[in-house]
């Protein structure tokens, strides 16, 4: 469905491609000037051993200028070696998105921390953790944008209008797959941890002038004027060192008797310009880019306002930058003596506060909702042939057609269709073992989720009332709580009535009801909960091996569907369709696998 590219592949091996013979070529300039800043700095040596063995003038001044193209060259070397990282970084983008492209996700971010046994659904549905599809969507380039988009996955969006918003920025970022990249590139090569910026955030909020007077601003004039003019006096001889050494004493108290406070705030941005540089980075190229979508819109015009986030942020780096001068002792005490640099800075970062800080907070929050839609594009982006579902306003319903797994390979998958009209609508879905039963349940489950962040479906068409979802997939005992299997899963039940009677509408998606138990109760129980259910207005899927619950169909025939899916045994092998019929099914083949299997029946 993209206009970039119908297929994905291609456009990531071609920017791998690019971006790989660019690093190449940048390390070849790099080994370059590494050997140019060798021969400059040894040929410079021998030039001023000369001139001060010769006394040779001429030769002094030649070779004075290669101490000025060593500079240079090291600047150069700097600069290509940030351009060496930008390329591999953006290597290493490709090859992941490579990688994701062929079912692969190991070594990535399972996002595991985000697992709650607790939750509707997130652990049933393999939101999170290995092979789940918080690795297949993100892309975030910053530590609370990954969090943005685990609370996205984790809390469905049920307002339209909200859904219908998110659809038109992810399908239009969709389209921006370069700008994507540098995004993702600008993030990844600053890896920041949660804790940095939260600790700037709060520093932010803290006002506390203590510098910023009358009396420190004089002193900041006065000193160096004081200091350098003293020198000039002690080289005409008008002055002894002893009138330096009695000027040191000014410094000393201005500085001296303040350092504890001036460590305090050192130690509160300390080492955060090259986070800020990537924000403000950030900042820039959400707001050099042109959207058409109302909420892309927003978050640039929040970003921009009256007073640019790029500029403020960028300013505060260049502060952090100049207070991170100190931690060098010579340089330190050098700028102190001369400049009261501590206090100067102090007075800056006091005018920066004062200025911006009641933004910061807003602008970030932006960022991270930039951030959250821009992975949520990358996984559009991947998926081609996906589809952004439409959103009806009256009644319940879900009705879908070829719907597919994104972990299932695209030659591999078999799509199915979901038609649910209406509460106390249930499917009980019968079939053997491994004919498909679960593998559609996670199906139904993770495009339900997919559709309520604004993301497109993974189906020919999807159309739906947004709801919440409730799962009981993959209940297990704790020997850690001393549970058994079967209290475990009684406590997941009544959870979900717990839930449905406080008035709450679910979708309840369940996978072999009360396994736990002897058949008689399980059967028992199994009709007596899904009665409940319906009588409690809930609508959803019963995955089950009990055939005896189809029978419930002729007690509730207006709210209950049989549907099945089935296996052939041809040639002595086992054949599955994984598609989705009508009615109980027919066939089992636990006998057949056991005989297989040389297991005595």
């Amino acid at each position: 469905m993209t206009n970039i590219e119908d297929n994905p592949y291609n456009y990531f091996e071609k920017q791998r491609v690019k971006f790989t013979v660019s690093l190449g070529e940048i390390k070849h300039r790099i080994r370059l000037i590494s050997l140019l800043r060798i021969i400059v700095f040894l040929i410079t040596l021998i030039g001023i051993y000369l001139a001060v063995a010769y006394e040779q003038k001429v030769i002094a001044i030649i070779f004075s200028l290669g101490f000025v193209l060593f500079i240079y060259l090291v600047r150069v070397h700097a600069g290509l070696e940030n351009k060496k990282e930008w390329n591999q970084t953006l290597v290493n983008i490709n090859l992941k998105e490579l990688k994701l492209l062929d079912g692969c996700t190991e070594g990535m971010d399972a996002g595991t921390e985000f697992l709650h046994s607790s939750h509707n659904y997130n652990e049933d549905l393999d939101i999170f953790g290995n092979r789940s599809l918080f690795q297949l969507i993100n892309r975030t380039a910053t530590a609370y944008g990954r969090i943005a988009l685990a609370k996205r996955l984790s809390n469905p969006i049920t307002d339209i209008d909200i859904l219908k918003a998110r659809q038109n920025a992810i399908y239009e970022l969709r389209d921006k797959p370069d700008w994507r990249q540098n995004f993702q590139a600008i993030g990844n090569i600053f890896n920041e941890k949660k804790e940095d910026l939260k600790g700037l955030l709060a520093w932010s909020k803290v006002s506390d002038v203590r510098f910023n007077t009358l009396f420190y601003r004089i002193m900041l004039v006065i000193n160096p004027l004081l200091g350098f003019g003293i020198l000039a006096f002690i080289e005409f001889d008008i002055l002894t060192i002893s009138a330096f050494l009695l000027f040191l004493l000014l410094p000393f108290v201005l500085v001296g008797t303040k350092l504890a406070t001036l460590n305090k705030i050192h130690s509160q941005v300390s080492k955060k310009s090259g986070l800020l540089l990537k924000y403000a980075k950030l900042f820039t190229l959400v707001t050099n880019e042109e959207y058409n979508s109302d909420l892309l819109n927003r978050i640039k015009g929040n970003i921009v306002g009256d007073i640019s986030a790029y500029r403020a942020v960028s300013s505060l780096a260049k502060i952090t930058k100049s207070m991170d001068y100190r931690l060098n002792m010579l340089v330190g005490i050098f700028l102190n003596v001369f400049f009261l640099w501590d206090i100067r800075q102090a007075i800056k970062v006091e005018n920066w506060k004062h200025r911006y800080a009641g933004y910061m907070e807003e602008w970030f929050k932006e960022l991270y909702a930039m951030d959250e839609l821009q992975s949520f594009a990358g996984f559009a982006f991947n998926f081609p042939y996906s589809t952004f579902p439409e959103f009806s306003t009256g009644s319940f319903e879900i009705t879908a057609s070829n719907v597919t797994h994104p972990f299932i390979a695209n030659n591999k998958c078999v799509g199915n269709d979901i038609i649910i009209d209406g509460w106390k609508q249930f499917q009980i879905i019968t079939g053997a073992n491994m004919a498909g039963k679960s593998t559609y349940l996670r199906t139904v489950g993770i495009n339900m989720v997919l559709s309520m962040t604004g993301s497109p479906v993974l189906a020919d068409s999807f159309v739906f009332k947004p709801v919440n979802i409730f799962t009981g997939i993959k209940t297990s005992d704790s020997l850690q709580d001393g549970e058994s299997y079967f209290f475990a899963e009684l406590k997941r039940l009544k959870e979900l009535i717990d839930k449905l009677e406080s008035g709450q509408k679910l979708f309840v998606i369940l996978d072999e009801v009360l396994r736990g138990t002897n058949s008689a109760d399980k059967q028992k129980g199994s009709m007596a909960l899904i009665a409940q259910l319906i009588n409690l207005s809930s609508s959803g899927m019963i995955a089950t091996h009990d055939l005896a619950l189809g029978n419930l169909a002729d007690e509730f025939p207006k709210k209950i569907v049989n549907k099945r899916f089935e296996v052939e045994i041809a040639n002595n092998e086992l054949v599955f369709d994984y598609k989705l019929k009508e009615g109980i099914s027919q066939n089992l083949n636990a006998t057949f696998l056991m005989k297989k299997m040389g297991i005595t029946v």
